[in-house]
C-alpha cells in the first residue's frame, strides 16, 4: 500500500488529534504489546508511562501525557499504517487501541437497524424471506420510526397499538422502550485491530459488517474518547433466536476496534461523536461492491444516555469499558440474484471510516481458520513483568 492511502486511513485532521493505541513490537531487547500516542502524525511508545490504555484513561492527566508524555519514537504513522496491508509481517503490528477492558455494545440504537432486527425475527433467520417480511412490515408500521423517542409517552401508545395488532416484538422493546439493549460483544484482550481479518461462524449463510461508533470510557465512567467498531453481525443465527445472541456477536475474531482511539479534546468532543457520518466500504474478490453511510445525528438514544445504561450504582466496570453504540447500516443490496440480499463473502474487503477518525480496514475469513486468539489478560500481564513494567 502506499503512503498516500496509508495516510487517508488515518484522521484527516491528524496533526492536531489526540490518538491512543496499542501495537505489537519486535525490538532487540523486547517482544509484546504497547500503548502508543501519535503526535504530529509520529508514534511514541508511552508504555514506560500507561502499561496498559486503561491506565492511561483512568489518569487525571490524560491529555497532558498524550501531548507531552515522554517515550520511545517507533516510526511515521502513516508509514507504520502502510505495513499492516503488506505481504510481510509488519514489525510494529497494530492492534485493537484496547486492553483489558470490557467490550460492551448496544443494540437497535438505530430505526432502520431496527426494522431490519424486526425482519431478521419474522423471517426466522430465512434471508430468501426477508423481502416479503421487510414488504409487510414497512406496510404496518412504517420504515421511518425515528421520530419516536425511545420510553416516551408517544412511544408507549406506539407499542401498545402494535401489541393489540399482534406486532410487538423484543426488538422493537429495546428499539422504543426504556431500556436499550446493552450486551457484552467480546472478551477484554480478544479484539482484532485495522489490518486484521474478521471472522464468521462456518455455520453462518446471511451475514453482514456493522459500522459503529466506539465510545471508551474510563473506570470513573467517563467518556475519554471514540474509536470504530465493527460489530460481526450473524443475521441467520440470531433471527433464529435472540437468544443465541452469543453464539452470533461473540467469536474468534468477530470484534474489530481501531485504528485509534482519539481523545476529546477541545476539537473533537461527544458533540462531534453527535454528528459524524461514517462511511462503509465492501469490495469481493467477485468483483461486488457496496457503500453506505450512517448518520450519527440519526441515533434514537443519546450516546451519553447509552453510557449511563451501561454504568452506574447497578454496575460498575474497574478497568474502563468500550461502548459500541450501534448501527443504523444492514445492507440489503442483492449479492446472489434478486431477492437474495447481501453477505459476505470470505476475502471480502470491508473499510469503516469517517473523517475524524480515520478508517477501520478488515478482511473477512472464518473464525476457525483466522489467527486464533491465545494471548489473553494473563499474557499481558506476564509479558509487562517480564520487561520490568507494573500494572
Amino acid at each position: 500500500m502506499d503512503i498516500a492511502t496509508a495516510r487517508s486511513y488515518l484522521p484527516a485532521d491528524l496533526e492536531s488529534a489526540l490518538l491512543v493505541g496499542r501495537v505489537w513490537r519486535k525490538t532487540t531487547s523486547f517482544e509484546g504489546p504497547c500503548v502508543v500516542v501519535v503526535r504530529n502524525g509520529k508514534m511514541i511508545d508511552i508504555t514506560n508511562i500507561a502499561p496498559t490504555t486503561a491506565d492511561l484513561f483512568d489518569r487525571a492527566d490524560l491529555l497532558h501525557v498524550a501531548r507531552a508524555g515522554e517515550g520511545e519514537d517507533v516510526g511515521d504513522a502513516a508509514e507504520i499504517m502502510a505495513q499492516q496491508f503488506s505481504q510481510q509481517t509488519p514489525q510494529v503490528k497494530l492492534l485493537a487501541p484496547c486492553d483489558v477492558q470490557a467490550i460492551k455494545a448496544c443494540g437497535v440504537t438505530f430505526a432502520v437497524s431496527l426494522i431490519e432486527r424486526v425482519i431478521e425475527e419474522q423471517a426466522g433467520g430465512d434471508a430468501s424471506r426477508a423481502n416479503e417480511v421487510r414488504t409487510t412490515i414497512q406496510q404496518t408500521i412504517g420504515s421511518d420510526l425515528s421520530h419516536i423517542v425511545p420510553g416516551s409517552d408517544a412511544a408507549m401508545r406506539l407499542k401498545a397499538e402494535l401489541t393489540e395488532r399482534g406486532l410487538w416484538s423484543q426488538y422493537l422493546e429495546v428499539g422504543i422502550g426504556p431500556d436499550a439493549e446493552v450486551f457484552t460483544k467480546a472478551q477484554p484482550m480478544s479484539s482484532v485491530g485495522s489490518g486484521d481479518e474478521v471472522g464468521l461462524l462456518p455455520a453462518s449463510s446471511w451475514n453482514n459488517p456493522e459500522p459503529e461508533v466506539v465510545i471508551a470510557v474510563n473506570a470513573r465512567g467517563e467518556t475519554v474518547g471514540a474509536t470504530l467498531g465493527n460489530d460481526v453481525n450473524l443475521r441467520d443465527i440470531e433471527g433464529r433466536s435472540a437468544l443465541l445472541l452469543g453464539k452470533c456477536k461473540d467469536n474468534n475474531a468477530s470484534c474489530a476496534i481501531g485504528p485509534f482511539v482519539r481523545l476529546f479534546d477541545e476539537s473533537f468532543t461527544i458533540d462531534t461523536v453527535r454528528s459524524v457520518s461514517v462511511s462503509l466500504r465492501i469490495e469481493g474478490t467477485d468483483g461486488f461492491e457496496l457503500e453506505g453511510v450512517s448518520h450519527m445525528k440519526a441515533i434514537s438514544r443519546d450516546p451519553l444516555d447509552l453510557v449511563s445504561q451501561a454504568h452506574g450504582a447497578h454496575h460498575q466496570y474497574p478497568d474502563g469499558f468500550m461502548l459500541f453504540l450501534g448501527t443504523m447500516f444492514s445492507p440489503v443490496k442483492d449479492r446472489h440474484g434478486a431477492g437474495a440480499g447481501f453477505t459476505h463473502e470470505l476475502g471480502d474487503t470491508v473499510t469503516i471510516s469517517t473523517g475524524t477518525l480515520g478508517a477501520l480496514v478488515n478482511r473477512v475469513g472464518l473464525c476457525t481458520e483466522v489467527p486464533p486468539w491465545v494471548f489473553g489478560t494473563r499474557a499481558l500481564f506476564r509479558n509487562l513483568a517480564a520487561r520490568g513494567k507494573h500494572v
